[in-house]
């Protein structure tokens, strides 16, 4: 049985401080993809619950600044 590691691959464009930030309808969400294994992919979006872009950039680094943190203590 082969184990998968989990590695977060974190890439924030600095020509587009708003990437994985995505507005429906005046909310915004951020969006992502993982790859659960070596041949699948899911993309997921979850609300940052703000109308805020300032607040939605500070939810989203907050949010990769924890993925971070949870692969490097792995």
């Amino acid at each position: 049985m082969t184990s998968h590691a989990e590695h977060a691959g974190i890439r924030i464009a600095a020509d587009n401080p708003n990437h994985h930030l995505w507005n429906n309808h005046g909310t915004w969400f951020l969006h992502y993809t993982v790859h659960p294994t070596a041949f699948t992919k899911e993309r997921i979006r979850r609300s940052l619950g703000t109308k805020d872009l300032g607040i939605a950039r500070s939810r989203r680094d907050a949010f990769f600044a924890h993925i971070a943190g949870k692969q490097a203590a792995a």
